[in-house]
């Protein structure tokens, strides 16, 4: 059991149901069918939530009650309303109703009390028992909202006029007159009962039901899109102060009511109308907001416009819906199951399923490195380069940043088709670029181009270039970024440094100026006695190929060369000074260690010279098997650096001693008694007492 799951940054968003998560099953299954499932790996593994959290095609509007113990969802088809109890994890109830729902409002804290919108221009009540009331508008309906200070409920409809329906008197009363008609969408300040209208046209309405009339006209402008709009969708914050609004091209407008000017214009990149705005008041960071299209849902920061994380299914989305005081999120969706995304970094699972804090990280879908692997960055310009601004929203264009992504091999298709002649171009170029670099070889070897780039740190690039043939060197020496490490004297790495020293504390075999090698290992009598004539030889033979190399190379810088064999002559007799003093060192000390051997074992040699000249040829024989024996019948143990030992050694056979038994001796009695007749080892009875009747027979 896997969650699929997809990060930005470091917030993780998990899919907990939905589509590719849980397999539903079909009606039409038979009952022995559904026996096999259970050998079905893909359908015992199956996240399921919440029971049923699904329709037969589609579901349109989710909404979760106030007391947060319930969810009611309308879908099709056939037309008809869910209701899930949280608390059991499954659907409480379902309903079928005459048409299709467009909106619905929850007018008590749990799910017994609801009004419905219908396709139809009807207004459907309901209670526990079902349909309670049905009325009908006279015009076809859009969005509700409900006015808890006064029981109106407001319909948005097709018309200029926004209806008004009472559910304390029970009637209709008058309607607000708009300036334009359609209104698309209705939303009610909690705070100060501020009524928004959000119409056809780019303008939003701002309507105080205390006195029922018009407050304020907002009228929006986008400099980044100069199409005619619709405003799609609004909502308020719970401050009083902060209002949001979405447009038909996919732009998101917040708005502080005390000024005309939005503060922040947000793009949801996909150019589709934005159907839902979710202040996230509830979470850790107040700053929060969410804006919904049908391709993704965004999270980002109001102040900022910076995005935090997104849910974007493989369906097209109608409606998502919060839980407050949580990190989870429902969509209502163009898809049989409805899906679930849970974000635990803006807050905690519900009460009801608190085991998903726990599970989500076990059950994550590690998502691959090489995600974008196949996939080719493009600007707004290169699309309008290449014409395909059609596929803007498709799938084939996914929008990212200021800009989207496109599959490798389509792109590279459409570019072939926007310039027939790029293929032959960048052949040619190709062709070029190899006609080049042979040409460069003929006339000097790569070695000399690196040598001539070279003026400073060449000790770095003779080691680079003992790496891989020479191509690591090659590609540091091409690449434009450490141009000056080898040009300027500034970035010229003093080994006497202290702090160089510090950092390369042990140095290579091969660590010296000139390349001359260094010996690390024990060096053998034969090497320490040739020491000193060596390092002369060394020292003479670097001195005369520097000198030979540079004459070769410049023959009209005679006295710069001179100057730098000086130079190097005085580091040279520095080196083989160390270098003599080494091998005296070792020599004197070796030479002690000789001596104080010589003189603890003197004494011992002597005696063993005296004892071998007296001992005959037989015993001297004897004495060297002995020793052999014991040489390989002795132990050897090994210790690591764990303190752990392991003995090895050759088993012996152990040869028995022969026994030596007592035996009666009939013509002596008197040692009768103290020699068993049974032929023991050794007497057990001796030296005690004899409780037997026949005691009197030793004496």
């Amino acid at each position: 059991m896997v969650l699929k799951s997809t990060s930005a940054s470091e917030i993780s968003v998990y899919q907990v149901s939905g589509t590719n998560i849980a397999r539903s099953l079909p009606d039409w299954i038979a009952k022995k069918r559904k026996r096999s499932l259970k050998n079905d790996l893909e359908y015992q593994n199956r996240v399921e939530l919440i029971q049923d959290f699904e329709f037969s095609e589609a579901s349109n509007k989710i909404k979760v009650s106030p007391d947060g113990n319930y969810a009611m969802a309308t879908g099709t088809y056939k037309p008809q309303i869910h209701v899930y109890d949280f608390s059991n994890l499954s659907m409480k109830f379902e309903r079928h109703t005459d048409a299709e729902n467009v909106d619905f409002c929850i007018l008590s804290d749990d799910w017994t009390k609801s009004v419905h919108l219908q396709n139809d221009r009807t207004i459907q009540f309901q209670n526990k028992g079902g349909i309670h009331y049905t009325t009908r508008i006279p015009k076809f309906g859009r969005s509700l909202a409900y006015n808890r200070v006064n029981c109106d409920l407001y319909v948005g409809s097709s018309s200029n006029e926004l209806y008004r329906l009472n559910l304390e008197q029970g009637r209709f009363l008058n309607p607000f007159k708009l300036d334009t008609e359609g209104v698309n969408h209705v939303s009610l300040n909690d705070v100060n009962g501020l009524l928004a209208a959000s119409m056809e046209t780019n303008i939003v309405e701002f309507w105080d039901p205390r006195s029922r009339s018009r407050v304020a006209k907002l009228q929006l402008e986008n400099d980044l899109d100069s199409s005619p709009f619709q405003v799609t969708c609004s909502s308020f914050k719970n401050d009083g102060l902060n209002f949001a609004c979405g447009t038909s091209n996919g732009y998101s407008y917040i708005y502080d009511l005390r000024t005309s000017e939005p503060s922040i214009v947000k793009d949801q990149g996909y150019g589709f109308a934005v159907n839902k705005i979710i202040w996230l008041d509830s979470v850790e960071d107040s700053n929060k907001i969410l804006t919904c299209d049908k391709r993704i849902a965004k999270i980002w920061n109001k102040n900022d416009g910076k995005a935090y994380a997104s849910m974007e299914p493989s369906v097209d989305i109608n409606d998502i819906e919060h839980i407050p005081g949580t990190g989870m999120f429902f969509t209502a969706n163009e898809g049989i199951p409805m899906h679930t995304y849970y974000i635990p970094n803006l807050g905690p699972a519900p009460r009801w399923c608190s085991f998903l804090d726990s599970i989500t990280e076990e059950l994550e879908e590690k998502p691959s490195d090489s995600v974008y692997s196949n996939y080719r960055f493009i600007t707004k310009a290169d699309v309008q380069k290449l014409n395909i601004q059609h596929l803007i929203g498709s799938k084939v264009l996914r929008a990212y940043m200021h800009g989207f992504f496109i599959n490798s091999e389509l792109y590279d298709k459409v570019a072939l088709i926007a310039n027939p002649n790029s293929y032959r171009d960048e052949r040619e170029r190709e062709i070029r670029r190899r006609i080049e670099k042979e040409r460069e070889s003929r006339i000097r070897s790569t070695g000399a181009v690196t040598k001539a780039k070279v003026k400073v740190n060449k000790v770095l690039v003779d080691k680079l270039s003992e790496k891989r043939g020479g191509k690591v060197a090659e590609k540091v020496l091409e690449d434009d970024r450490f141009k000056e490490m080898f040009e300027n004297d500034a970035f010229q790495v003093d080994e006497d440094d202290y702090d160089y020293k510090q950092l390369n504390p042990v140095k290579s075999a091969r660590e010296t100026t000139e390349g001359a090698a260094k010996r690390i290992r024990a060096l053998t009598a034969a090497e320490e006695s040739d020491e000193e004539r060596i390092a002369l030889k060394e020292g003479k033979s670097n001195y005369s190929d520097e000198s030979d190399s540079e004459s070769d190379s410049d023959s009209d810088s005679e006295v710069n060369n001179k100057e730098r064999e000086q130079e190097l002559t005085e580091k040279e007799k520095k080196l083989i000074a160390k270098q003599v003093a080494a091998v005296k060192r070792r020599r004197e000390q070796k030479e002690r260690e000789e001596k104080f051997m010589n003189e603890l074992t003197v004494g011992q040699v002597e005696s063993h010279q005296e004892d071998t000249v007296n001992m005959t040829f037989d015993k001297k024989v004897k004495q060297l098997n002995k020793e052999h024996a014991k040489k390989s019948n002795d132990a050897i143990v090994h210790k690591n650096h764990r303190g752990e030992a392991e003995l090895t050694f050759v088993p012996k056979k152990v040869p028995k001693k022969k026994q030596v038994r007592y035996e009666n001796n009939s013509d002596d009695d008197s040692d009768e008694s103290s020699k068993p007749d049974n032929g023991r080892t050794k007497p057990r009875f001796d030296g005690r007492r004899r409780a037997s009747k026949n005691v009197f027979r030793g004496m």
